[in-house]
């Protein structure tokens, strides 16, 4: 870095002092880490040595305003907003008091929400699956401005930091396509180092990251040599300035030497060999040192600046050590963020009502919401434009609120989910949809990694609000990607939570109390009651509650009782179920009048299992039916459970029924209705179980 060239880009004297201070300072956490590897190293960490200057030039743009998603090696960004190497190394040593997630990971994974900073959302260990989130808040940012719920002068703008060779990852190509599709104000600055772990860039990728943007028809691309904090610094200025300006996407790729370990784990020495030496010419803090010098700086104040921030780390250090730890009576706080629903609201049979199908009091309560908040929007493939859904389930809405509210994605379940959890980081309140079951896998690493873990990770900083619309179950021929269940796979992920309503009047009060919400919920809608139109669910078309109807999560619902005269002679039974079961179940009970218990579920997680316990102690004989295969299932977890509650009450062991164990439901409907379970074979297992 010249004179001639600090001259060029007109960088003030104290941005240069200031940057190489902290550039010291990040140096020496780094070199104070590995002189006590011993303590330092008990949980995995990473460091930015050789990539401060871009990530200083970086920070230094961000505006109390903006936002950021940082990736696992971005300390230096943090020192560059003015967090404090305590705060840091709190983090690194998993203390009561780190701020960012009181001890619950890893160091360099912020999730910040504080006065005079950017708002950092909590990020997964962020190598590429933060892109989408980070889009996603971008996506925010332009909703609410399109809507003028955002009116203030600045501009906001979404920082989202990655590495090179996260950028071959396919989350990160939806993020880059819906970031110039919607025209969305976001700088994403890519840090390459030639490194992944141990494999080079010449194994892992075709192109770099600046040439694989080109791709991306609208994004404005910068190269700057990312040890040189004078050209980095300007090229930032100038991506931010284009994005707060022009809010369109631009994508920085910087080069940069990477001359700390990966992480404390994968040690330097036992790979890089002459390469380190190589990268060791590009480190960024001589070329600093020697333009201060060219901008008349002397010595002794550039020796002053070093000796500050040694000092600041060493002091900050002791006092990190002498720190306390997390109280281990704290380890389940925060699970979920508190729901404001707690009761049953509004009207359920309002008079002169008339009966709705499910399809439709799922329309009436998005309308409803989109009516009322102004913040909510509802997207997914499909569901904007002329056709409102393949089911018809967002009919009109886009006429009616306009495509930035109402609008279709491209085929990207993994942006369509992930982008939700950006969206609630900046206040946007997003309803999705994916559009078959069987279609939900690409956002599992979404849902699993951002969404779920956030308010738990954060410390209740940052819970995902997200409504996930999903139609599920089989239906008439639907065959092997249009019919499938998937409840007991979302019940294993923990932070989110599943709903499965099974008539009009559950669709609309869970969908309003899913959607008020401050966590993430999965709404799983069988297609089959969508229109009541297959025999024995005419049920599941209801009395339409009034718009102000909302029934809380977590809240099972006796749809039929036995007669006390059966349950006193002990000839009664419950049904544990939930969905198209309970129609199943209805059906079949009219074979032994007055013998079975009904009781629908209507909420996995969080599960109302003293309503289950209660149930079964009544009758001592249960069935728990499904939709899915019964192997490895929620029904027979849920089974294992009972029988262990109410082992002393029942008189019969508890039975399980579900589809046939086979990978995927079969097209032709003979075959369809062999591997499911009908009323014939609920019947039969009532039968058994009566009798036992």
């Amino acid at each position: 870095m010249s004179k001639e060239t600090t001259e060029a880009f007109k960088i003030d004297t104290d941005i240069l002092k200031k940057a190489y201070r902290l550039m010291i300072t990040a140096k020496t956490m780094a070199d104070t880490y590995e002189e006590n590897k011993t303590i330092c190293s008990k949980y995995v960490h990473s460091t930015s040595r050789g990539h401060e200057a871009i990530q200083l030039a970086a920070a230094f743009q961000l505006k109390p305003y903006d936002y950021a998603a940082l990736y696992y090696r971005d300390d230096s960004v943090l020192l560059g907003i003015g967090m404090q190497p305590y705060e840091l190394m709190l983090q690194l040593m998993a203390k009561a008091d780190d701020p960012f997630s009181g001890g619950r990971t890893y160091y360099g994974h912020p999730s910040l929400r504080r006065e005079g900073f950017p708002t950092i959302p909590h990020q997964s260990s962020a190598t590429g699956m933060q892109a989408i989130p980070a889009t996603g808040m971008a996506h925010a940012i332009s909703y609410m401005e399109s809507q003028g719920i955002l009116q203030e002068e600045e501009k906001p703008v979404v920082l989202c930091s990655l590495g090179d060779g996260s950028v071959t990852e396919g989350e990160v190509a939806e993020a880059f396509q819906m970031a110039v599709l919607k025209n969305l104000p976001i700088v994403y600055l890519v840090q390459d180092n030639d490194w992944g772990i141990s494999a080079t860039g010449k194994e892992m990728r075709a192109m770099d990251a600046f040439e694989y943007a080109a791709g991306f028809k609208g994004m404005e691309r910068l190269r700057v040599n990312g040890s040189d904090f004078a050209e980095s610094y300007e090229g930032m200025r100038v991506a931010f300035e284009y994005a707060r300006g022009v809010r369109k996407p631009v994508l920085v790729h910087a080069k940069c030497p990477l001359l700390g370990h990966h992480t404390s784990g994968v040690r330097r020495e036992w790979y890089r060999g002459n390469n380190l030496q190589e990268h060791s010419v590009n480190d960024p803090i001589p070329k600093l040192r020697q333009a201060l010098q060219e901008a008349d700086v002397t010595s002794e104040e550039v020796e002053w600046l070093e000796q500050e921030a040694i000092k600041l780390v060493a002091e900050n250090y002791e006092r990190a050590l002498a720190a306390p730890s997390p109280d281990p009576a704290t380890f389940d706080q925060h699970e979920f963020a508190p729901t404001p629903v707690t009761e049953e609201l509004g009207e359920r049979r309002p008079a002169g009502a008339e009966k709705t199908i499910m399809v439709d009091a799922a329309l009436h309560a998005v309308d409803d919401i989109l009516r009322t908040y102004p913040e909510a929007l509802f997207y997914g493939q499909d569901v904007g434009g002329e056709l409102g859904g393949v089911f018809r389930e967002a009919a009109l809405l886009a006429k009616k609120y306009g495509d930035a509210r109402v609008f279709n994605t491209p085929i990207q379940e993994a942006y369509i989910v992930g982008s939700t959890a950006g969206m609630s980081a900046v206040g946007a309140k997003a309803i999705v949809e994916i559009q078959f079951a069987d279609y939900i896998w690409p956002a599992m690493n979404q849902l699993v990694e951002e969404l779920s873990k956030s308010c738990y990770l954060s410390m209740g900083k940052f819970p995902v609000q997200s409504l996930i619309r999903v139609p599920i179950g089989a239906y008439g021929g639907g065959g092997p990607y249009h019919s499938g269940s998937i409840e007991s796979t979302l019940l294993t992920i923990r932070g989110i939570k599943v709903v499965y309503p099974s008539n009009a009047a559950d669709m609309k009060g869970l969908m309003k109390a899913a959607f008020l919400d401050p966590n993430p919920v999965v709404m799983l809608e069988h297609k089959g009651l969508y229109w009541s139109k297959v025999a024995g669910t005419e049920d599941a078309k209801t009395v339409e509650p009034d718009e102000n109807y909302i029934l809380p999560l977590g809240k099972a619902n006796v749809v039929q009782y036995a007669s006390e005269e059966q349950v006193r002679q002990g000839n009664s039974m419950t049904v544990i179920t939930y969905g198209m079961g309970v129609y199943w179940a209805k059906t079949a009970a009219k074979q032994f009048m007055g013998s079975v218990e009904i009781l629908d579920l209507r909420t996995l997680n969080p599960l109302d299992f003293e309503a289950v316990v209660a149930s079964v102690r009544r009758h001592g004989k249960a069935l728990v039916l499904t939709e899915e295969p019964l192997m490895n299932s929620f029904a027979e977890s849920l089974a294992g459970r009972i029988a262990r509650e109410c082992f002393q009450q029942l008189d019969a062991p508890v039975y399980t029924l579900g589809a046939a164990n086979l990978p995927a439901i079969a097209l032709n409907v003979e075959l369809e209705k062999m591997m499911l379970p009908n009323p014939d074979k609920v019947a039969a297992a009532m039968e058994e179980l009566l009798n036992y």
